[in-house]
C-alpha cells in the first residue's frame, strides 16, 4: 500500500464480502491499524487510512 505510505500493508479477507485492514508494523514498539472496512467505497477509506498514517508519522517523531 505505497499509496498511503512507506510501511503501510493490508491485509484482505473474502468472508460474506471483501474486507480490508491497512496497518504498519515498521516502528519499534508499535503495530499500528490504521482502518479496518468493508471493500465498498475504496477511495474513502484509502484517503481515510492516509491520513491516519500521517497522524502515526508525527507521533513517532514526538517520541523519538
Amino acid at each position: 500500500m505505497s499509496d498511503i505510505g512507506s510501511g503501510v500493508n493490508e491485509i484482505r479477507v473474502r468472508i460474506g464480502g471483501e474486507h480490508r485492514v491497512l496497518y504498519v508494523a515498521k516502528f519499534e514498539k508499535f503495530i499500528y491499524v490504521l482502518h479496518a472496512f468493508e471493500k465498498k467505497t475504496p477511495k474513502a477509506d484509502i484517503d481515510l487510512g492516509r491520513l491516519r498514517y500521517r497522524d502515526v508519522l508525527r507521533i513517532e517523531e514526538g517520541t523519538r
